[in-house]
């Protein structure tokens, strides 16, 4: 379910990446605006234990947004901002396009999260 819902921010991003670079100025991006928390507690399917999960990706995807527009990347966080009002407008709709629950894909995320040791280099010791 996550896999479906980031890779499809993922793509609506980038693609609002290419729409921004053609047309010029970033819009302004209001991640309080987009107002997460309240169609949260608005919205009884967001709500259920069963969708715990599609609520966290709502959140992760907001979270996404601050750091994007920490970094100074308005048009894409404005973009993402506006893909979590989307999302949490129509929680059915959303719940429903997130439903895969492939196992191995999740394993694969959960492993490209962690975070990875450095690369041991050896040392050339001098004659």
């Amino acid at each position: 379910m996550r896999i479906i819902i980031l890779a499809l921010a993922a793509s609506l991003l980038a693609a609002s990446t290419l729409v921004t670079s053609s047309f010029g100025a970033p819009a302004a991006c209001d991640v309080k605006g987009a107002k997460l928390e309240e169609a949260i507690a608005g919205k009884s399917e967001l709500r259920e234990a069963a969708n715990k999960q599609t609520v966290r990706d709502l959140r992760t995807l907001r979270d996404a947004a601050i750091v994007l527009e920490t970094y100074k990347y308005e048009a894409e966080c404005a973009r993402l901002v506006t893909i979590v009002r989307a999302l949490a407008a129509n929680p059915e709709k959303t719940i429903e396009r997130g439903g895969d629950t492939d196992e191995e894909k999740a394993e694969d995320l959960m492993e490209a999260r962690e975070p990875k040791a450095p690369a041991e280099f050896e040392t050339v010791k001098p004659k």
